[in-house]
Parts: structure tokens; C-alpha cells; sequence
């Protein structure tokens, strides 16, 4: 009877729990049933998904406290597509949960939703999308939860979330509308109230009405509960307080991070305090009060992960207050603690460089410079501009380099006989002291290499030898260790490798001492004797390399070596003078305009006058210096101006700075246009005739540059390809940094080379000219060619053949008849020319193919090709 009745209960039990299965039955048991499953199982682990694909999110964006912080940390990646497949395994594991309990556990009866976890389950997807950065899914997913679920309990975080989604597709304005009707509810939690407010913040921003949004903000600092979030609002706040100028309140809020302490992450409250110290007042500041913070916060074990930014801060400090020495030694300690946050290496390099700038070590401002920029975004406005500076450095590396050599040679070159050895002498004892202090450090580093090999040999056992496997580590003379040489992996045998067996050889010495080469070496007797012959032999050695060393003099110890190195004409020191002081002009514009180091400018300038310059920099210089004074000394300034109108009254920059003559004088560039229009003309002499008149008119400014490369292509195509080359030459060496000087290397580089290989050919190209070589003023006989030649295109040109009248040089020109496809008929033709008395040319005529014709025009060698040519 016990059987039977349990039989039956078994058929009962299984009855009901298959009507709590059914997603179709609106009973107890099944709503009941399904929620459970729903919320313990399937979402629970999708909520595990979601938690570490969150995590995960968090960790990758470093946040970059350089610049304004997001309000939600999450970034957006620029190239980002709307793709329908999940990019994160863990976001797609969560999506995966929440359709499984959508698909398998929902309960949709009458129109209703009966399963209380499905709206959970929506919000799940929606966010799962959302961190995935699949926004128009993850908003359709939130819709869905607003249009099925009104009375969810969840409805109010959904609405956020929506409008997050819409700020991420840009729909700022849509964000503002919703968020404020949402916070005229009265049933909004604290966290939830929060949370809207922020959101609004961030729309407010995107939109830049900063003022609103730091209204907004400070209220979702007020009502949020949890501690990273305030942190973070309030280190936003700081933020946006210091950009608009308003310190105090920055202040305020900054040390509001910092009591936070403990309850949020250490970050914020080290980057309140590095915050802080960019808007320490050092006209008020109590000095000895920041830095007794700061060597405290330094000395705080628990602050060590962010020694590189707070050495960084006290680097700056002491850079402002022009203790140059501190300053560098904490860039440095910040530099060796090799920080993950590559602007704050690339500041730490930019500042050092900017130090060494300023102290004239150029080459070491360069190679900081170059540091920075591999730490710095390509992309951002800061790597454009050090790029530039950088680029501009090798100029200043250049002409200071020429300034200071010429400027020693002048130097030594004016002392007395007596003086002038006196100097070399003192230069000699100096260098000794070096030299030696180099060989010093070059054995100590030897001889620690050494002993770091002997220590790490790997002992082969029974003899003490040394595996010769670990041996072949080649030393530079500074002892830093060579890469490994592409024999290396060949040469493993060991007497291949001939630094195995030099080390062998140096090994058996220490222990056996010198032996003969024979029977019975290892003997004692036969070891003391040849350890006598050693002593002997060292002892010769010895006398030999001290005799040797007395009797050898270093050529560079010697005032003789330094003597016959100096210029012995006034010609060659003048040479120098003139490059020197155009060193100086050079230095003194780039100071002014590129890098706008105006005390710089004006130092190189003023040295310059004082050098008695050629005629043509006074006047530029003096203008630049007026220039340079109007902005650092205006009485300065004035002086200098009375001096030019004084001096040089007719002038041009006495006209500039009098402002007098205006309608007489073209704009600089305007005048430029017109002999512009000269050459296109082929106007050349007269551009030729001028061109330096114009030059030395328009000194130290930048119009220059573009006349001489004027003057560059004018004489390229008068007297051919050398004087072209000469003429960009000299423009790219002059103006280095101007438009024209930048062409003209780049033609230099990639053009000339091709030129200079064009050479005449005998290859029939089907393409031949006539040319009748004129004197350019000769206007009788061109017109008597040119009429001739059109009488008989009149009456013969079945070959539409074309003339033209070409320059070729200053005095020279050419009659051209183009598009003979023949020599042969070009020989004809001539023939006709010069025979027949409808014609009768007598000016002799040349046959050149076209691509020797281009060749004489490029390079003026018509002589060269008229030249007989050897069989």
C-alpha cells in the first residue's frame, strides 16, 4: 500500500513542477518559479560577466589628469564601430545570459510581463551593449524596458541609462529635456538623483555651457554615496574652477579630494595635491611651508606609486624659482621612477630641455627635446609646435656653433705673440687634466666589467677553466656593452672566437706565469726558471716603453700643434669675421621669430653691431632690434628709431618707421609681384640688372628670401645649371628657415641630381629643331629670320611646323623651328633656307634634336655640342 501511494505522489510532485515550467500558466507557482531561476541562475551569472567586463573597462582607461576628466570614465575609442557582435567575451557573456532568461523565462500573458526579473534582465543587455560600445542595440534594449515595463521598479535607472546612450550617439539636447523632467519626479533616491545630475553635467559640457554644468555637478557631489564618484566630481570641479581662473574655489575643492584620504582612490587625492602645487602663488607663498608638505608626502611609504609626480611638482617649483640645480635633479628623479603616464615624462623632458636652452647647451636641448617628442601624442597641438622648435634647433646649433669657433679664432688671433702661448698652454694643462680623468674612469669601467665576467663564468670542473660560451662581450671605450656582432653565433667554437682565446691566453699567464714552449712544463724547476725569464723580460719591457714614452711627444700637448691651425692672412680672418657676424644676424632672427626668446634676440644682435658688421646687416639689425625693444624696452625702442631717421634718413626703414612716402612705395610684396611678372615674361636681364638693388632695399625682412630664389631661377635660366645650383645653394644656407629656403634644399636634394646627369644622346627621337643663334639685340636679323621662315611655312608647311624666338643667355638668343619629325628633312630645310633667293638666310643654322636642345638650355653648353666629335 506504501509503494503504491508513493508511486503516486511521485506522478503528483512531477505533475506540479511541470506547471510551474510552463511559461504559458499565470499561476503562483510558475511566476514564482521563473523569477527564481531568473534571478539566481541565469542573471546572477551574467551579473559575474558584467562585473569583470566592467572591471576590466576600468582598468584600461588610465584616466589623463592633464586634462579635464570625463564624468564617466568610461572613453569612447575613436575607431569604434556599431557592430552587432560583442567585442568583450565577458560583455557578450552577459548579453548571453540575459536573452537566454529573456528567450527561455519570459512570462508575456495578456500583454503583461508575469516574471518580475525580466526588466532586470533588459537592463543587463542594455548595459552589456552599452560598455561594449554598441549604443543604437543597447538604447533599443532600454526603450523596451520604458515601453513593456512602466511600473518597473527599475524604470528610473533605465530612463538614465537611456539618456547616456543617446549623450554617447550625440543627442546632447535630447539628454538635457529628458534628465529634467526626470528630476521633477519627487520619489527619486539620493544615488538615483545623483546620478541624473551628473549625467546633466556631462550634456552641459559637451555643449561647453560650463557654468550650468558645474551647477549640476556640485549637486551630484552633494547627494552621491559613494566615495569614488565624489572623489571624482570633486577633482572635476577643482578642474574647471582652475581653467576659468578662479583658484580659490579650485583650491577648495581640490582639498576637499585630499580629506577624503582613504576613502577613495589614492589617485585623486595625489593628483589634488600635484594640482595644488600649479597654483601655488610664488609672489605670496610660504616657501618653506610647501616644501615641508612636500618632502612629508615624499617620505610616506604609501604615497611611493606617485613619487613620479610629486618629484615632478617640486621640479617645477624649483624651476620657477630659478634654482636650476634642484630643478634638474628632481626631473631626474621623476624621469628614473618610469612612470606609466607618458605626458608626465614628456613634461619632465620638455622642462630640461627648456633649461638647457636657456643656458645655451643646445645639443643637450635638442636630444631632451627628441625625448619628449617620443613620449608625446603625434596628433596633439604640443608635439606640432616642440616638432618645430626642434627643427629650428639644428639652425641654432649651427650658427652658434660658427659663432662661438670664428669668435675664439678672432679672439687668439688678436693676442700678442706671448699672450697667444700663454693661452694654448692653459688650454693644453686643461685638456691633460681631462684626458686623464678619462683614462681613469675608462679602467675603473674596464676593470669592473671584468670582474662582473669573472664572477658570472660558469667554472667548467677539474681544471677551473672558463666556459667559453659566456665569453665574447666586446667593450666600448666608455664601457657600455656592444650588441652581439652577427658571427657570434657562428664563432661558438672556441678557437674561432678570438676574444675566448685571448681571455684563455690571460687566464693560463695568471696561473702558470710565462712558459716555454716544451716538455714538462708543469715542473717547478722549469716553472722558476721561466718565471726569472719573465721578470727579466717585464723588466726590459718596462725600461723599453719608459724610453719610448720620453722620447714620444702627442702632437695635440704641444702650442705648435694650435700655432700652425691659425689663419696667418687679414684675408681669411676677415672671411671669418664676415661668417661669424652673419652667424650672429642669423641667431638674432631666429631667437625673435621662431621661438620668441626676445632677451636672446637682442643679446645676438647687439653683440653684432658691436662687431663693426658689413654695411648691409646695420640697418636690418637696428630694425630688428627696434622691433624686438618695442615689446622688452620701449625707450630703448625709441633710441634706436631716432638713430636710423638720424642716420639714415632716406632709407627705407626710415620711411617704415616715419611712416612717410607710403603712397610712393609698393607693398614689399606687391613690388615683388611686379619683377615676378618680369621673369615669367623672360624678362631676365632687366630682373638681373635689379635684383640686388632690391635685395639689399628689403634686408631683414622676410620678403628676401623669395628674391633671392628669384634671383636663383633668373640665373639658372641665363648662364645655366651650376650658377641654378649655386643660387639655391645659397638660399637654402641663408634662409634655412623660411618657405624658399625649404624649396630650395628640397630642389637640391631631388632635382639637381637628375639634372646634373643629362647628357647629349644620338638616339632619334622623330624629333628635331632648327636653331639660328642671334645676338639678343640684334632685333634686325631675328626679324629677317622670323619673316623668312613664315614666308616659307607659307607656301611648304605640310608638316605644320611652328617657330619661336628663345633666350638662351645674356647675350645670345635663338631662332627656333619646331616639330621636324626627321634630321634628315631638318637638313633639307635648311638647305632651302639658306639657297633659295625667296629665303635667303645667311645666318648659319644648327640641327639639334629635342632632347639635346633641352640639354644646351639646361646646362648653356651650345659650344660643347658644336664641337667636333671623335669617331
Amino acid at each position: 500500500m506504501k509503494k503504491n501511494t508513493l508511486k503516486y505522489c511521485f506522478f503528483v510532485v512531477f505533475f506540479f513542477l511541470l506547471i510551474a515550467c510552463s511559461t504559458k500558466k499565470d499561476t503562483f507557482l510558475s511566476r514564482n518559479s521563473h523569477a527564481l531561476s531568473t534571478k539566481y541562475n541565469i542573471l546572477y551569472n551574467g551579473g559575474i560577466g558584467l562585473e569583470k567586463g566592467l572591471l576590466s573597462v576600468q582598468g584600461n582607461d588610465q584616466d589623463n589628469f592633464w586634462k579635464m576628466l570625463p564624468i564617466e570614465k568610461m572613453q569612447i575609442e575613436e575607431n569604434f564601430s556599431e557592430e552587432e557582435k560583442a567585442k568583450n567575451p565577458d560583455f557578450e557573456r552577459a548579453e548571453t545570459k540575459a536573452t537566454k532568461a529573456i528567450q527561455k523565462h519570459s512570462m508575456n500573458i495578456g500583454g503583461r510581463e508575469k516574471n518580475s526579473q525580466i526588466d532586470e534582465a533588459y537592463l543587463m543587455l542594455g548595459k552589456a551593449r552599452y560598455y561594449d560600445q554598441r549604443f543604437i542595440p543597447a538604447l533599443e534594449a532600454f526603450n523596451y524596458i520604458l515601453y513593456k515595463y512602466p511600473n518597473s521598479s527599475n524604470i528610473y535607472t533605465a530612463k538614465i541609462w537611456r539618456e547616456k546612450t543617446n549623450m554617447r550617439l550625440g543627442n546632447d539636447a535630447i539628454v538635457i529635456t529628458n534628465i529634467n523632467r526626470l528630476l521633477k519626479r519627487t520619489d527619486l533616491n539620493k544615488q538615483t538623483f545623483s546620478d541624473a545630475n551628473a549625467l546633466l553635467a556631462e550634456a552641459f559640457l559637451n555643449l561647453e555651457e560650463k557654468d550650468s554644468a558645474v551647477t549640476k555637478l556640485k549637486i551630484a557631489e552633494e547627494f552621491s554615496r559613494i566615495n569614488e564618484e565624489k572623489a571624482r566630481y570633486r577633482f572635476i570641479l577643482g578642474q574647471m574652477y582652475q581653467e576659468a581662473g578662479k583658484k580659490d574655489s579650485a583650491i577648495y575643492f581640490y582639498d576637499g579630494v585630499i580629506k577624503m584620504n582613504r576613502k577613495a582612490d589614492r589617485k585623486y587625492m595625489m593628483h589634488a595635491y600635484a594640482k595644488k602645487a600649479e597654483l601655488y602663488d610664488y609672489e605670496k607663498g610660504n616657501d618653506t611651508l610647501f616644501l615641508k608638505k612636500y618632502n612629508k608626502l615624499t617620505k610616506d611609504r604609501e604615497n611611493r606609486p606617485y613619487y613620479d609626480i610629486l618629484f615632478y611638482e617640486m621640479g617645477l617649483f624649483y624651476d620657477t624659482r630659478k634654482n636650476q640645480d634642484e630643478a634638474l635633479k628632481f626631473y631626474n628623479k621623476s624621469l628614473r621612477r618610469k612612470s606609466k603616464d607618458s605626458y608626465l615624462a614628456a613634461s619632465a623632458y620638455r622642462n630640461i630641455g627648456n633649461m638647457y636652452f636657456k643656458s645655451t647647451n643646445y645639443t643637450m636641448a635638442a636630444k631632451y627635446y627628441d625625448s619628449t617628442l617620443v613620449k608625446l601624442n603625434p596628433k596633439s597641438r604640443e608635439y606640432a609646435f616642440i616638432k618645430k622648435n626642434r627643427k629650428n634647433l639644428d639652425d641654432v646649433i649651427k650658427y652658434e656653433g660658427i659663432a662661438k669657433r670664428n669668435d675664439s679664432i678672432i679672439k687668439v688671433y688678436g693676442l700678442p705673440p706671448a699672450d697667444r702661448k700663454i693661452y694654448f698652454e692653459n688650454y693644453i694643462a686643461e685638456l691633460k687634466k681631462k684626458d686623464e680623468a678619462k683614462r681613469i674612469l675608462l679602467e675603473k669601467q674596464n676593470e669592473k666589467l671584468a670582474n662582473i665576467d669573472r664572477n658570472s663564468q660558469a667554472q667548467i670542473p677539474g681544471n677551473g677553466a672558463v666556459n667559453p660560451q659566456s665569453l665574447g662581450k666586446q667593450v666600448e671605450p666608455d664601457g657600455v656593452g656592444l650588441p652581439p656582432g652577427s658571427n657570434d653565433v657562428v664563432s661558438t667554437f672556441y678557437f674561432y672566437n678570438p676574444t675566448t682565446v685571448a681571455y684563455g691566453k690571460l687566464q693560463f699567464k695568471k696561473m702558470w706565469g710565462n712558459r716555454t714552449l716544451g716538455g714538462n712544463w708543469r715542473l717547478a724547476s722549469i716553472k722558476a726558471a721561466n718565471s726569472a725569464a719573465m721578470n727579466d723580460s717585464i723588466t726590459n719591457q718596462a725600461d723599453n716603453n719608459n724610453i719610448v714614452k720620453d722620447s714620444v711627444v702627442i702632437e695635440k700637448y704641444t702650442t705648435e700643434f694650435y700655432q700652425k691651425q691659425l689663419p696667418t692672412k687679414q684675408a681669411s680672418i676677415d672671411s671669418i669675421g664676415v661668417e661669424r657676424n652673419f652667424a650672429y644676424y642669423q641667431l638674432g632672427l631666429i631667437y625673435k621669430e621662431k621661438f620668441k626668446e626676445y632677451n636672446l634676440a637682442s643679446d645676438k644682435l647687439e653683440q653684432l653691431l658691436r662687431n663693426n658688421p658689413e654695411e648691409k646687416l646695420i640697418l636690418p639689425s637696428m630694425y630688428n632690434l627696434y622691433k624686438i625693444y618695442q615689446i622688452t624696452n620701449p625707450a630703448k625702442a625709441e633710441a634706436i628709431k631716432a638713430n636710423i631717421t638720424a642716420t639714415y634718413p632716406n632709407s627705407r626703414y626710415a620711411q617704415i618707421l616715419n611712416n612717410t612716402n607710403e603712397a610712393d612705395n609698393l607693398s614689399p610684396e606687391k613690388e615683388y609681384q611686379k619683377w615676378y611678372k618680369l621673369y615669367q615674361n623672360e624678362e631676365f636681364n632687366t630682373v638681373l640688372d635689379n635684383i640686388d638693388n632690391l635685395i639689399n632695399q628689403y634686408a631683414g625682412e622676410d620678403i628676401v628670401s623669395k628674391y633671392e630664389l628669384l634671383k636663383a631661377n633668373t640665373l639658372g635660366k641665363v648662364d645655366g645649371l651650376e650658377a641654378y645650383k649655386n643660387g639655391l645653394e645659397s638660399v637654402a644656407d641663408n634662409y634655412p628657415n623660411s618657405e624658399e629656403g625649404k624649396n630650395a634644399r628640397e630642389i637640391l636634394e631631388k632635382q639637381i641630381p637628375s639634372l646634373e646627369k643629362l647628357a647629349f644622346t644620338t638616339a632619334d627621337n622623330k624629333n628635331w629643331k632648327i636653331i639660328y643663334p642671334i645676338l639678343s639685340n640684334d632685333t634686325k636679323s631675328a626679324k629677317q629670320i622670323e619673316d623668312a621662315i613664315k614666308k616659307f611655312l607659307d607656301y611648304e608647311n605640310f608638316m605644320r611646323l611652328t617657330t619661336s624666338l628663345d633666350k638662351y643667355n645674356k647675350t645670345q638668343s635663338f631662332v627656333v623651328i619646331h616639330g621636324l619629325k626627321s634630321e634628315s628633312y631638318a637638313r633639307d630645310v635648311s638647305d632651302v633656307l639658306a639657297e633659295d633667293k625667296k629665303y635667303k638666310i645667311l645666318q648659319p643654322s644648327i640641327i639639334i634634336s629635342s632632347d639635346n636642345y633641352k640639354v644646351i638650355q639646361i646646362k648653356k653648353n651650345l659650344e660643347e655640342y658644336k664641337a667636333p666629335k671623335n669617331p
